[in-house]
């Protein structure tokens, strides 16, 4: 028999028996000879097993140490970048100018706009001043509409309308001069009774306030006629009645009020001097009214 000369071992009976593993280190191309197996000597396992360790337990030395190194590192560099945040917004904080100031900030971008307030109403009354802006239609039946008028309890029946051009001819004394004088272009009259006491109101027109505040001021005497008609018997013609006087814008307006019975008026008939007075405010709020309907007119159709 021939061992380890590559001839086939054979066992006894011709039977060919398992090859036991040969080590050929040192002996194979481009391997390198073994620490203490020189040539095709068997290596010294202990050995190798031993640097083997050593080899081991140094790469795990060093996975170890190069991991905390690593974790050192990281942790470093994260607290220098949160350092430098920190001191970064504090400083951009510190010089950053308020928001109202910043270029490009909401607040300096919100439109802005002068205040401003809404005009005045106008004023009634300066549209019942002057020729120049009294351009509504005017008439007696439109200045006293209805059948009757109406004040707190008291109930007044409207009687008969009237007016004129020609300002003196209803005028009784010196009214119709003053009246004439002083530009009076129309009088409109309306009379109205309650419980046989009959006023009469007669409104002069003028072209300015002026004039008809010169009228009031320099009225001394004398009435408008008393109208009779529409179910109000004759009065105030031959007796003594109750007369008043006043202005307003460039209208002047006189009341004349007595009892349809020809009785004369004493200053104890109270009910005649508050019909008086009710019927003079009536020609008030008229000509009031007509100055709201005309300034309305204007700030609707400006």
């Amino acid at each position: 028999m021939s061992f380890g000369q590559g001839g086939p071992p054979w066992g006894s009976g011709g039977q060919q028996q398992p090859q036991q593993p040969q080590s050929h280190w040192g002996t194979q191309p481009g391997m390198p000879p073994m620490p203490g197996a020189p040539g095709g000597q068997t290596p010294d396992w202990a050995a190798l097993a031993e640097a083997s360790e050593s080899r081991a337990k140094r790469r795990r030395l060093l996975m170890v140490g190069g991991g905390a190194l690593a974790t050192v590192a990281v942790a470093a560099v994260v607290a220098v970048a949160v350092v430098s945040a920190n001191g970064s917004d504090d400083n951009k904080s510190a010089n950053v100018p308020p928001s109202a100031s910043v270029p490009g900030s909401t607040a300096s971008q919100q439109p802005t706009f002068a205040e401003t307030k809404p005009p005045p109403p106008p004023d009634p009354k300066d549209y019942i001043s002057s020729a120049d802006k009294d351009k509504a239609p005017l008439s007696a039946a439109g200045l006293f509409p209805g059948a009757k008028f109406t004040k707190g309890g008291a109930v007044y029946k409207k009687g008969a309308t009237a007016e004129t051009k020609a300002c003196d001819s209803v005028t009784n004394g010196p009214l119709g001069a003053l009246l004439k004088s002083n530009g009076c272009t129309k009088v409109l009259r309306a009379t109205y009774e309650k419980d046989g006491v009959a006023i009469t109101v007669g409104v002069a027109v003028f072209d300015t306030e002026k004039q008809a505040t010169k009228v009031k001021d320099a009225y001394k005497k004398g009435t408008v006629k008393s109208l009779s008609g529409k179910g109000v018997p004759a009065f105030c013609n031959t007796t003594i009645c109750r007369s008043t006087t006043n202005s307003y814008g460039r209208y002047a307006y006189f009341t004349v009020g007595g009892f349809t019975s020809g009785k004369d008026v004493t200053k104890k008939d109270k009910k005649v001097f508050t019909a008086g007075d009710d019927i003079a405010g009536l020609a008030f709020q008229q000509i009031h009214r007509r100055g709201e309907a005309q300034a309305s007119a204007a700030v609707q159709n400006p």
